[in-house]
């Protein structure tokens, strides 16, 4: 906190002795009250002082204590002996050196000093978002002001005293110009009611300020059950003027999440299930509970004319406790020391234990280039969604930042999970795609041993079109240790290799725990139901499909398990409805394939030469074609055509289909069949070398 005499320098010339005697009342006044705030009075300074506090809170009602106590004593004297201060708190790297303090913020605040205006109190962004939620005052927002020697224009706010009159709505103020001296003393007029950004802020051994406070324990029974090292990275706020840099603030974000899910002492929730919420929500808590977790860390960045400033804080959704806070001012290359100390330091601050190679993990830099890194995550972005033609747009932006850097493994393994599901929403010769995303994943790992996403998608590739459940198993296992919170790997791994060789209760775990990563993700509630259905627990399997159906009403995949698991319960119109409105929602021939089978069930004797037919008017190059024949086939008691063309699928490598042959319900029917044992064994038996 910094705060200033306004008018001494004045009085002084007038009346030496008066400014004194008004000097010495306002250090006793203050004084007594920085303690009851926790406040550390650092140094004075001429007519003002420099105080430290355990937190942006207890700064900010201090500062309106302070000023509080100075309305009511000015109320009744005359104006000539009026103490009126200026006030302001800002959170910044400082070091403390022989009783003294020093860095970028307190020269950040000594640049906003100037602006400060007589009787209130100004906060900078930092504080306001650790207040917004605590302090009963409010906050009311300024326009970014530009500052002598600081690169990026900064966001104030004006913490509206409870005594004053409601202000009138104010015009939007004109930046600061570095070089128009003459704009500077209306701007000050303008901002009469702006006040000085002060200090409060955390250090550490090295001189770079990071909270050494305990993570607090969770305050009730059900907060008890959340651990305290559980982490969701919010949105961060895109501050820059250019819309453009969506992608690049998206990128900060998730290269900061990416490099704590490495870390395994941590529960760290997926991208894509904290991208509904906005940083800074309104309720904390409430966005807590929803993930799961008990910290939030939320930050705002600022890109401009190849600097960059990057906010941060972290904060305990369950006390609203602030554990720690920081900014980084830097050049654009240096954005990934940035976000590496980020992960460092939020790990050391929850007490995360790490490993000498999740250290080196979480140091590595994936790229050099700021360009690649930008068409990187604007891919990636588009593969979560996965809907429309969003795939062929990743693919186009991961081989756009393969060519910027040739080296970029991260962008290798984007591409080859993008091929890798590529024949489900497209009609793409599988074998064309599985050899792209088959020479992609390799290279990735090539490039990067040690690159979790590489063995995620040679992991998904080995299952789908190798036929290899156990190479699959192992490079999935492989991706987890290399990325314990990779919510992806734990789902292909639980509904995949795990359920498709009956080991369900293991397939339960793992995709429990990749719902547990990423708790808002249908793909992964639906993929979580699977293992149940294989099971045949069917009732936990409807119950956790109507989870998955709760978040996306409109996702084909749920409905497509929902009919499924009715149509095993019996309830066949059920079934038939859901298969329905899949097959509008998707359009993929299984929906045909599926009412086929619940049709012929409720005998409707046409339904399977007329879906059959269609199926023959299908582009060739669609995925399954050969599987779901066999279902059709199965239905109407036609084993031999069944067997034929489920072989027919082994031969087109189909895995993402025939990889469940062993526990597929509707495949029952064919069990103590040679044929059909015989493809079985051929399915689940372990491959000595993955296909070439």
């Amino acid at each position: 906190m910094f705060t200033d005499m306004v008018g001494y320098s004045a009085l002084a010339q007038r009346d030496d002795q008066l400014a004194l005697e008004l000097l010495e009342e306002h250090r006793r006044l203050l004084r007594e009250i920085f303690p009851r705030f926790h406040g550390t009075e650092i140094k004075t300074i001429g007519d003002g002082f420099l105080v430290e506090f355990h937190s942006a809170l207890e700064a900010a009602q201090c500062a309106i204590e302070i000023q509080r106590v100075l309305s009511k004593r000015n109320h009744d004297v005359p104006l000539e002996r009026r103490v009126e201060l200026k006030i302001g708190i800002h959170i910044g790297d400082v070091v403390h050196r022989s009783g003294d303090v020093y860095g970028d913020g307190v020269n950040v605040a000594s640049r906003i000093e100037p602006l400060a205006g007589a009787g209130g109190i100004c906060v900078s962004m930092d504080v306001e978002r650790q207040i917004r939620n605590t302090l009963e005052a409010r906050c009311e927002k300024l326009g970014p002001t530009e500052l002598k020697n600081i690169s990026i224009p900064m966001d104030l706010f004006r913490i509206i005293l409870p005594w004053e009159p409601r202000p009138a709505v104010a015009e939007k103020t004109e930046p600061l110009s570095k070089s128009s001296p003459r704009k500077f003393v209306p701007m000050v007029i303008a901002l009469a009611l702006l006040l000085t950004i002060g200090l409060g802020w955390w250090w550490s051994d090295r001189g770079r300020r990071t909270s050494t406070l305990p993570v607090p324990r969770t305050v009730s029974s059900a907060a008890a059950e959340v651990s305290s090292k559980s982490i969701a990275v919010l949105p961060f706020d895109n501050l820059s003027r250019d819309p453009d840099n969506a992608y690049f603030v998206e990128g900060i974000q998730d290269e900061i999440l990416t490099r704590l899910s490495k870390i395994a002492d941590l529960k760290v929730i997926s991208r894509t299930s904290t991208q509904k919420y906005k940083s800074a929500p309104d309720n904390l808590r409430d966005v807590a509970r929803q993930l799961g977790v008990a910290n939030i860390l939320e930050g705002s960045v600022q890109k401009s004319n190849g600097q960059v400033r990057v906010n941060v804080q972290l904060i305990n959704a369950l006390t609203d406790a602030h554990l720690w806070a920081d900014t980084y001012d830097r050049h654009l290359t240096d954005i990934f020391a940035v976000e590496s100390e980020i992960a460092k330091t939020i790990a050391e601050t929850l007490q995360a234990k790490l490993t000498g190679s999740e250290k080196a993990l979480i140091a590595a830099q994936p790229t050099s280039d700021t360009t690649a890194y930008e068409l990187y995550h604007k891919g990636k972005s588009l593969w979560e969604k996965r809907s429309g033609d969003n795939l062929p747009k990743a693919i186009a932006f991961y081989e756009q930042a393969i060519a910027h850097d040739p080296k970029y493994a991260l962008a290798y393994a984007g591409l080859a999970n993008s091929y890798v599901l590529l024949p489900f929403y497209f009609s793409v010769p599988q074998r064309d795609a599985m050899a792209k995303a088959r020479d992609a994943a390799l290279k990735a790992l090539q490039l990067d041993p040690k690159l979790a996403e590489g063995h995620t998608a040679l992991g998904k590739i080995l299952n789908f079109d190798d036929l290899d459940l156990a190479g699959a198993a192992r490079e999935l296992q492989r991706a987890i240790k290399l990325q314990p919170n990779n919510a992806t790997a734990h789902q292909w791994y639980g509904n995949g290799p795990l359920d498709s060789l009956g080991r369900f209760e293991e397939a339960i775990a793992e995709t429990e725990r990749a719902v547990e990563l990423d708790p808002l993700s249908p793909i992964i509630n639906t993929d979580h139901a699977y293992p149940f259905y294989y099971a045949r627990r069917y009732d936990e399997s409807l119950a956790q499909v109507r989870k998955a159906m709760d978040l996306d009403p409109s996702f084909f995949y749920a409905r497509q398990i929902l009919g499924m698991v009715l149509q095993a319960k019996g309830d066949l119109p059920g079934a038939i409805a859901e298969f329905e409105k899949a097959r509008k929602l998707s359009g993929d021939p299984l929906h045909l394939a599926l009412l086929a089978v619940a049709k012929t069930k409720m005998g409707d004797t046409g339904i399977a030469q007329q879906v059959l037919a269609e199926l023959d008017k299908v582009n060739p190059d669609r995925q399954g074609l050969a599987y779901d024949r066999a279902l059709v086939y199965l239905a109407i008691g036609n084993k031999e055509e069944a067997l034929r063309w489920l072989e027919q699928s082994y031969a087109d490598h189909d895995g993402a289909n025939l990889s469940w042959i062993n526990v597929e319900p509707m495949l029952d029917p064919l069990r103590g069949e040679p044929r059909f044992e015989a493809l079985v064994q051929k399915v689940i038996a372990p491959k000595s070398e993955p296909r070439p």
